[in-house]
């Protein structure tokens, strides 16, 4: 499932200085299991499960907005620009 143009996003994993560029939600996915990987975070986590039992564009939606939120709170979304 891909994004509309309008929700691409850039995303960092910690201690990585170059960011991702996220088009679908299969990349938000697979950010996700690496990110769970590298912090073991019981929140993380959960978002994850949930992000893998996506099974509508509502909980979709939900799912990114809340994956963004996650890295907003952690200082890893660094916005639209590349860096």
């Amino acid at each position: 499932m891909t994004l509309p143009f309008v929700e691409h996003f850039n995303a960092r994993l910690p201690d990585v200085p170059v960011a991702v560029r996220i088009t679908s939600l299969q990349d938000a996915q697979v950010f996700m299991r690496r990110w769970v990987i590298r912090d073991k975070d019981r929140a993380l986590k959960a978002l994850l499960r949930r992000m893998e039992r996506i099974n509508s564009s509502q909980t979709a939606s939900t799912a990114l907005r809340d994956f963004k939120s996650a890295l907003m709170a952690r200082g890893l979304f660094p916005g639209d620009g590349a860096q």
